[in-house]
């Protein structure tokens, strides 16, 4: 019988508190303080908005080595009934090991009944099966030749958004970029817009942690693929992430809701070679100013 949404988050709620009493120690569990008061305070008058989805982190020691691999959970407001989203990451492991460690988990996760918590299940998973992928590096030497023909795939963001003032929210956006080893620019004002470059797990993850409940008016418009069979790291039009700032039409004097100059945005385009990118975020062809 399907759940309603009150069913599920106080579902979520109950593996939450089994998850803290595994898991009582410093660091261990990471959840946002207002998380579960949000959830509750809905519980308590569903007729108002939604909670943000709930989302947190887990940090396993796995085998005698005590191995640190992070498990990172964002639940949607359905789940048990949909799956969560699940991404295990580890400093230990190379790219293609954690793409395999995830995309095993995933397989694991959607073999068990559905309709089922399962979080506690990936947990038990990834202590029983994480040092097999771990193990991998060192043995992988003989398949070396092969893995060097591997094409790599680099990936690229277009991400756009009304405005992008507050601090808080750009501390977010760069120390994820950083974090996920992104290049790319955030160009601040109205309208913002954030190009983020490098593997497609870490772009997608990127997005996903910025893209929080409370900002309204973001979208992806664009999404770039490029192919090579050697290293992605020729593959980059940006080598940093930038702190993209023009100046605004006008004077403002003191007030935030300034616009930012977009002949200039689309002379740094161009010098990226991304000059077509511009009609695709803002609807219309752009033409260099006369200087």
């Amino acid at each position: 019988m399907a759940l309603t949404v009150k069913e599920c988050l106080e579902l979520q709620l109950l593996e939450v508190e089994m998850l803290l009493s595994m898991f009582p120690k410093r660091g261990e569990f990471s959840l946002d303080a207002a998380a579960v008061p949000g959830i509750q305070r809905y519980l308590g008058n569903a007729a108002g908005a939604l909670p943000p989805q709930l989302e947190y982190r887990i940090a396993l020691q796995v085998g005698e080595a005590k191995v640190k691999v992070e498990l990172q959970v964002l639940l949607p407001h359905t789940y048990p009934q949909v799956a969560p989203q699940l991404f295990a990451r580890s400093d230990a492991l190379h790219r293609q090991q954690q793409l395999q460690l995830n995309t095993h988990l995933a397989s694991h996760i959607s073999s068990l009944d559905p309709g089922d918590l399962c979080v506690c299940e990936a947990v038990q998973w990834l202590k029983d099966n994480s040092l097999t992928f771990l193990g991998n590096s060192k043995g992988s030497s003989e398949c070396a030749p092969r893995e060097v023909r591997v094409k790599e795939i680099l990936h690229r963001m277009w991400i756009y958004s009304h405005h992008i003032y507050r601090q808080e929210l750009r501390k977010k956006i760069f120390d994820s970029a950083k974090k996920l080893n992104l290049t790319g620019f955030c160009l601040t004002g109205k309208p913002g817009v954030i190009c983020v470059e490098g593997l497609q797990e870490h772009c997608e993850e990127f997005w996903r942690v910025i893209r929080y409940p409370n900002w309204k008016h973001i979208s992806c418009k664009h999404v770039e693929n490029v192919e090579t069979e050697g290293s992605i790291d020729n593959l980059h039009l940006f080598h940093s992430f930038e702190d993209l700032q023009f100046q605004a039409h006008g004077d403002y004097g003191l007030r935030n809701d300034y616009h930012m100059d977009l002949g200039q945005f689309l002379e740094f385009l161009k010098q990226h070679q991304s000059g077509h990118i511009f009609q695709i975020l803002f609807g219309v062809e752009g033409k260099l100013s006369d200087n």
